[in-house]
């Protein structure tokens, strides 16, 4: 897989590497989705929910993975797995949220690495699709991600709060 290459860059003494999320990092990566929640339309930034929800999946690998880019000092970014199964692809799915690169680091191609080492990882687990839903407000957002070679869906996200 891509890590065991280390898809290393090297950021000052320290190089850059994409490795599984773990309970320690929960700190950085709430200050990372309360930054994407706060500039979000339909998302409410709160610490303590968005630490539950990062937790849930760190406790549960069976529930997803949460990668992060980092070096030996900071985490720079994040991306959110998390896995399904899909009855009209006949398998295994992973819906992707929170793809979220630090502010003062965007533009180095950071992003690219997390979403080279999803893809990576996709493939690897045979995973048959990945999902995102991207801010409807923002065109970087959806024009990375058309890069990165994902399609408009003729699907629309619908949703019902329940709690």
């Amino acid at each position: 897989m891509q890590q065991e290459e280390n898809r290393n860059q090297n950021n000052g003494n320290c190089a850059l590497r994409v490795e599984p999320a773990c309970l320690d990092d929960l700190p950085a990566l709430v200050e990372l989705t309360m930054d994407l929640f706060a500039h979000s339309g339909d998302l409410r930034a709160d610490s303590r929910v968005q630490e539950h929800g990062l937790r849930l999946i760190l406790e549960q690998p069976a529930r997803g993975r949460i990668f992060v880019l980092r070096n030996d000092d900071a985490i720079f970014g994040m991306v959110n797995l998390l896995f399904t199964i899909s009855t009209a692809m006949g398998g295994f799915v992973i819906l992707m949220e929170d793809v979220i690169v630090h502010p003062k680091h965007r533009g180095r191609g950071y992003g690219t690495m997390l979403m080279e080492y999803v893809l990576a990882f996709a493939r690897k687990k045979n995973f048959l699709r990945i999902t995102l839903l991207t801010d409807k407000l923002s065109e970087d957002s959806q024009s990375f991600f058309a890069k990165m070679g994902f399609e408009y869906s003729s699907m629309i996200p619908m949703r019902k709060i329940t709690s």
